[in-house]
């Protein structure tokens, strides 16, 4: 298959890694024109993916146009608050019916749509029956070190995520479908925004015993979420809820949890960005992780917590003292 990827940060480099090792002529755009010299003359990315040696079939481009003339498949990785504008400029250069495949994580701030929603928007309707969502607990520096790594992809149409699946799996990475769209990308939002908690608690020196209880309790949140837009709970219990929430809140290469870590530990926000070259989505997600669960009238009380701690300049040990002197309830209230 011809497939383009559309983002040459960590995740889309990996990606694109593993769909050039999967035996596919891969073409990959970058934002950045120097990112994309090198990995069409070294076949390296080190400013996003440093140290991997990537495959010499493995094109890169600075030109939107040229990842999607006559592709078959095009996975979107771009940072979640720029898909929409970037898909509104791909749009036009796309021929034939290509799959798609979402692989950013995160909702919307304003319009508080996830990225499936969003490609909607900007696609035309016979594109529709050809989405999907790829999810999972996959750091995308292992994927690309060929570590064994299992992600789901899922479709409103099931032969559409049977055919990534189909195209996308090789022997060290295997994916699962699934039907429950909504599951899956509510999972992969939310997920980011639980880490900065587990972050801060590592950061404030509170132990396993905190970290326990808000991967616990911040699924039971996620799993309200995606319930409320019509998710199947079983699909947070899966890779792309539970699998994807122990990942991001305990890996040592979680951005997020990293941005909770500094947080906990003292520094501004502004100061832990200041110093990023990549996106933590969680930081966004906060913001439409909240608005959406006003908006759907979901109690989220950790993503509560979190906000106030990034936006409203909420002390961090505060906001746990709130949480911890809520009202008592039955575990399983909700």
């Amino acid at each position: 298959m011809r497939v383009g990827v559309i983002g040459a940060g960590s995740w889309g480099t990996a990606l694109a890694k593993a769909a050039s090792e999967a035996g596919h002529q891969v073409t990959i755009w970058a934002y950045e024109a120097d990112v994309a010299d090198q990995i069409n003359q070294q076949h390296l990315n080190q400013r996003y993916l440093s140290g991997i040696e990537l495959p010499p079939s493995l094109v890169a481009t600075n030109e939107l146009a040229a990842v999607a003339s006559g592709a078959d498949m095009l996975l979107s990785v771009t940072p979640s608050h720029v898909v929409r504008a970037i898909w509104e400029e791909l749009a036009p250069h796309i021929d034939g019916d290509p799959y798609i495949v979402s692989a950013s994580k995160g909702i919307e701030n304003v319009t508080l749509a996830t990225m499936l929603e969003v490609l909607r928007e900007v696609l035309p309707p016979r594109f529709d029956q050809r989405l999907s969502v790829l999810s999972g607990p996959s750091f995308a520096q292992e994927v690309a070190q060929r570590l064994p790594t299992a992600v789901v992809v899922a479709s409103v149409e099931l032969p559409t995520a049977q055919a990534v699946q189909q195209a996308l799996s090789t022997d060290r990475l295997r994916l699962y479908t699934s039907t429950d769209t909504a599951g899956v990308e509510i999972g992969g939002a939310a997920k980011n925004v639980i880490a900065i908690a587990a972050g801060i608690a590592d950061g404030l020196g509170f132990g396993t015993n905190t970290r326990a209880a808000l991967i616990t309790r911040g699924l039971a949140e996620i799993t309200r979420l995606a319930v409320a837009k019509s998710a199947n709970p079983l699909t947070l219990a899966g890779l792309a809820g539970l699998g994807d929430l122990v990942l991001t809140c305990t890996g040592v290469m979680s951005r997020n949890r990293s941005v909770g870590l500094k947080l906990g530990e003292g520094q501004t926000l502004e100061q832990i960005q200041g110093a990023m070259s990549s996106v933590a989505e969680g930081i966004r997600s906060a913001k439409s992780c909240r608005g959406l669960a006003r908006r759907l009238g979901v109690e989220m009380p950790i993503i509560d917590a979190i906000y106030s701690v990034l936006y409203d300049g909420v002390d961090a040990r505060d906001a746990t003292q709130q949480l911890m002197q809520r009202q008592l309830r039955h575990e399983l209230e909700h």
